[in-house]
């Protein structure tokens, strides 16, 4: 048996989150990848785990569509490894993550995972030189047929649905460009899938690895796969313990890490950092009311984190060429807490290349 203590101590200390250095190499949250959603995502992701984010280019690292459909980063040194680890597990599991673009295809006889190799090779033949993701979705929507396609009213034109846009990418060998809105895809330079993804990449022993102990529901959840499919793939080398009386599983060798990791750093997240991903948020934030404000449907705010605990959140409040940081604690907060906070947010808005103007503290 272990407490919430325990577990939230190991992922701290598993995520790298108490380091004040690091390399591209050593950073454990890029073999799953760090989500790039909002001016707070993959690259400040890095920076809080050590990283100095001013030298990154496009030789180190690839934007993949990847987990959920969302912008992943990773070393482009392992995407062909990353893009064989995220492929669906199942023709089922396909259907499960591109959602309601399966029943369209379900009726014409078309399988989910024939559709992502058809999208992707219509999308390889289209991406030919760097091509704007409204371009290469228009160009799709007159060679595809009516089972791929679907009527958007906002646009008032006919789309391919966006999962399986989203998710055939990949696939197609495709990697969006960085620093681009709308997206731009090329063409992945010299790209070859691996024939299998390897340990250190498999999702499944990803998750455990970084947001242990789990369950098989958990990790499905986060990948939107089923749990079947998640279950034909449970390692061997686990053993079970129990969280709030809740059995779940953790590799083998993590195990002594989890009973003796003692962490002390405060870190800001941004709202997607991957500690915020784990499916275990009563593990994450007991309180229930802490746990809406934390994860709104709309907007969310980033976790302040302290010695191995999310203590509130934040907000940035950009002014110009000022950054005011605003801070809602969930528990009073010591002196040392806030000076430390306070050199976070000075650091958040070094990376954001703005002027702290000063940390709002709630209370």
């Amino acid at each position: 048996m272990v407490d919430r203590r325990q577990v939230m101590n190991f992922r701290v200390r598993a995520q790298q989150l108490d380091r004040d250095t690091g390399t591209l190499a050593d950073t454990a949250v890029l073999d799953l990848g760090a989500q790039n959603t909002g001016p707070d995502g993959a690259r400040w992701a890095l920076a809080v785990r050590g990283v100095d984010v001013t030298a990154l280019s496009d030789a180190d690292v690839v934007l993949l569509w990847t987990v959920r459909g969302a912008p992943h980063l990773y070393r482009r040194a392992d995407v062909g490894r990353v893009v064989a680890a995220v492929e669906p597990f199942s023709d089922a599991d396909a259907g499960k993550r591109i959602y309601d673009a399966s029943k369209p295809l379900k009726a014409a006889g078309i399988s989910n995972l024939a559709a992502l190799d058809e999208v992707a090779a219509a999308m390889r033949k289209i991406v030919t030189t760097p091509t704007v993701k409204g371009d290469v979705s228009g160009r799709l929507a007159t060679l595809l047929p009516e089972p791929y396609l679907r009527f958007c009213r906002p646009c008032d034109a006919t789309h391919l649905y966006e999962m399986p846009f989203r998710l055939a990418a990949a696939r197609a060998g495709l990697e969006l460009q960085l620093d681009t809105s709308p997206p731009v895809l090329r063409r992945i330079t010299g790209f070859r899938k691996a024939s299998a993804p390897g340990d250190r990449f498999d999702l499944v022993r990803a998750y455990l690895r970084l947001l242990g102990p789990a369950t098989p529901k958990q990790v499905a959840d986060y990948l939107d796969a089923p749990v079947k499919d998640v279950k034909a793939r449970w390692p061997d080398d686990v053993v079970d313990v129990t969280v709030d009386g809740e059995t779940r599983s953790l590799l083998a060798a993590d195990a002594e890490a989890l009973t003796s990791a003692e962490v002390s750093a405060t870190r800001l997240l941004g709202p997607f950092d991957l500690f915020l991903q784990a499916k275990d948020r009563a593990t994450l934030v007991p309180d229930a009311a802490h746990v809406k404000e934390l994860w709104p449907v709309l907007g969310r705010p980033g976790a302040v984190l302290v010695d191995g605990e999310i203590v509130g959140t934040w907000r940035p409040r950009r002014s110009g060429k000022t950054l005011t940081v605003a801070v809602q604690p969930w528990r009073t907060l010591s002196a040392g807490a806030r000076a430390a906070i306070s050199a976070q947010a000075e650091r958040l808005a070094t990376h954001r290349s703005t002027t702290l103007a000063g940390v709002d503290f709630a209370r």
